[in-house]
């Protein structure tokens, strides 16, 4: 007989889910129409592609349907009846949807498409010393990481995953916390240049969040039992909590080893193309000098 004897609280007919996708369909288009009207001003002021490119708007669309995919669909029917489709979900809000929603840079197109009144207000507030000390990328990256790191490992404890299965308004407050600060986390790393800390600290950066990820990944897959009651896991709860560890163990390593190497070779290659005018200007010198000696 199956371990899963108890139905989903947020199974396909709850009301209260209903209600949640409802409302988590409208906010979602809300955001893309906000970030469409903005796109579109900037563009009608300054050229299509200026300012912000198009596969920056590229990225926040897939994004926004990447959202969709996890929460509706196959994805969803999977984590109804297993950790490891839930795992996987996760997986997607973090890995997939964060990044591309923190490529898409929403700052100025969402500042462009709001009232002008409010548009005044969040100018005040990033002028204000706190706010601004903030903003700095060497500050904001590493709170984001930390931020992401705790949201992780919270989500993942026994009491506050077992809520959000029993519960709807848990479960769409445990996805809104892994997508949101997996968005503000990627937003460093792939949000515009000047926002970007320096290239060492963003390997640090991607590096030490990645440490507890697998830490946590780790603790799933080679725990002796199920840490999880087996009424939220799969048929067979051990086998379905270590490849929820797995699933989130590799991907995760494997993207932020990948950024984390990209980013460190554009560093290098950056450095070897600024060295290169001062090897060229240094014999250039030392030659003028000789004929002026002449």
């Amino acid at each position: 007989m199956p371990a899963v004897t108890l139905p989903r609280a947020h199974g396909p007919d709850a009301p209260a889910e209903s209600l949640l996708t409802m409302l988590a369909v409208v906010a979602i288009c809300v955001l893309a129409a906000g970030y469409g009207r903005g796109v579109h001003e900037l563009w009608y002021r300054r050229g299509a592609g200026a300012v912000l490119p198009a596969w920056r708007v590229g990225a926040f669309g897939a994004g926004v349907l990447v959202v969709l995919a996890a929460d509706h669909g196959p994805v969803h029917t999977l984590a109804e009846s297993s950790f490891a489709g839930h795992m996987a979900q996760h997986m997607l809000l973090l890995l997939v949807a964060g990044p591309l929603l923190a490529a898409g840079a929403v700052g100025l197109p969402l500042s462009l498409a709001a009232p002008r009144s409010l548009r005044r207000l969040l100018a005040r507030c990033r002028a204000s010393p706190p706010v601004r000390r903030l903003r700095r990328p060497t500050a904001y990256a590493p709170l984001a990481g930390a931020a992401q790191m705790v949201m992780l490992w919270f989500w993942h404890l026994p009491g506050p995953y077992v809520a959000a299965v029993d519960r709807p308004a848990v479960h769409a407050a445990e996805h809104l916390c892994l997508l949101g600060t997996a968005w503000l986390f990627w937003a460093p790393v792939l949000g515009a240049a000047r926002r970007r800390p320096p290239a060492p600290v963003t390997v640090l950066l991607l590096v030490g969040t990645m440490l507890p990820a697998s830490a946590l990944g780790a603790v799933l897959t080679f725990a002796p039992e199920p840490v999880y009651p087996p009424r939220v896991l799969g048929p067979d709860p051990l086998t379905d909590q270590q490849l929820a560890g797995l699933l989130m163990w590799a991907p995760m390593d494997a993207v932020v080893l990948v950024v984390a190497l990209a980013v460190f070779l554009r560093w290098l290659l950056r450095m070897d193309r600024s060295d290169v005018p001062q090897a060229v200007a240094r014999p250039a010198v030392a030659e003028a000098g000789s004929e002026g000696m002449a």
